[in-house]
């Protein structure tokens, strides 16, 4: 028997045992193999979830029996359910890698998977916030009110000084960030490792954490995380987006901003002052460059607002 690389979570006493097994067997495998993010596992397992129940207890216990259609029909369901395209198309994503990994296994004789084509998703422009609106967010954390404001405010600056996702700037060693050359090693999908540039400004926000409030947290011992909660554990990603939540509301910021928002002005405003795709989606850490290219249509509609602004036949 495998040793189980992580506790696994509880199957629904609906599933087949046969299929729990490779479920479990599956979710240790994009771990152990993939290293893939805890996050993304968990969603993969809640498609698969779904998968299993359109199949019913019959099908899903036979699963060397798996066929093409069945996966047409999952996708039909989800659309008549109003599931939207990205999420579909996630869902896919999932049981195609899951088809992969029976075929390796021999559960399937071949992955049948291989001909679907995904959902087509539509480009939706990310929010992004002009440069007034990020300099209000970055000084809205205040010592008069906000007793964690230094770490508060080293968190918003280097999100928005590196464009890092929550998960990793909650994943940081005090040591991923060399003050010296001005850079932060980060940790991403995949436990793929990127050295992305920081500008000075904000490193002078985490030293100061570093120096004068992270000391007071931990109590003589000394945590692995950089950014720590106020009892002096580590903070989630969930605490990450309930701090810039905090700080939106009170500079009066519009919109829905959350940190993916501060990555997206990233690579919105690297790019409308000039920096290359190639880059930004290094510093992004993104394994496909149209990840990246959607940074650009953000920039033409900018210019666009632009033009019909002050333009005489705009």
């Amino acid at each position: 028997m495998p040793v189980r690389l992580t506790p696994p979570k509880p199957t629904p006493a609906a599933l087949p045992p046969e299929a729990a097994e490779h479920l479990r067997g599956f979710l240790d495998y994009l771990q152990a193999e993939c290293g893939l993010a805890a996050n993304t596992r968990k969603a993969y397992r809640a498609d698969l979830l779904k998968f299993f129940a359109h199949l019913g207890a019959d099908r899903a216990a036979d699963l060397p029996a798996l066929t093409a259609r069945d996966i047409e029909g999952f996708l039909r369901r989800l659309k008549a359910d109003g599931l939207a395209v990205s999420s579909a198309a996630r869902a896919l994503a999932a049981v195609r890698t899951f088809c992969k990994y029976l075929a390796m296994m021999r559960v399937l004789d071949r992955d049948v998977s291989a001909g679907l084509d995904a959902p087509k998703k539509w480009h939706r422009l990310p929010t992004v916030l002009d440069e007034d609106g990020v300099a209000a967010l970055l000084a809205a954390p205040d010592p008069a009110t906000d007793p964690h404001w230094q770490r508060d405010r080293a968190i918003l600056h280097l999100l928005y000084a590196t464009g890092m996702r929550a998960s990793e700037l909650t994943g940081l060693h005090p040591g991923d960030v060399n003050f010296h050359l001005g850079v932060v090693r980060v940790l991403g999908k995949g436990a793929k490792e990127r050295i992305v540039p920081a500008a000075e400004s904000a490193l002078a926000t985490v030293r100061e954490y570093l120096d004068q409030a992270r000391p007071a947290i931990t109590d003589g011992d000394e945590p692995k995380t950089l950014f720590l909660s106020r009892t002096g554990g580590p903070l989630g990603r969930e605490d990450v987006f309930r701090i810039v939540r905090k700080y939106v509301r009170r500079s009066a910021v519009r919109g829905h901003v959350t940190p993916h928002t501060l990555r997206h002005c990233f690579a919105t405003q690297l790019l409308s002052h000039g920096a290359d795709l190639r880059s930004v989606q290094e510093m992004l850490g993104h394994a496909d460059i149209s990840t990246t290219q959607v940074y650009t249509h953000v920039d033409a509609a900018r210019l666009k607002a632009i033009h019909k602004r002050y333009h005489p036949r705009g």
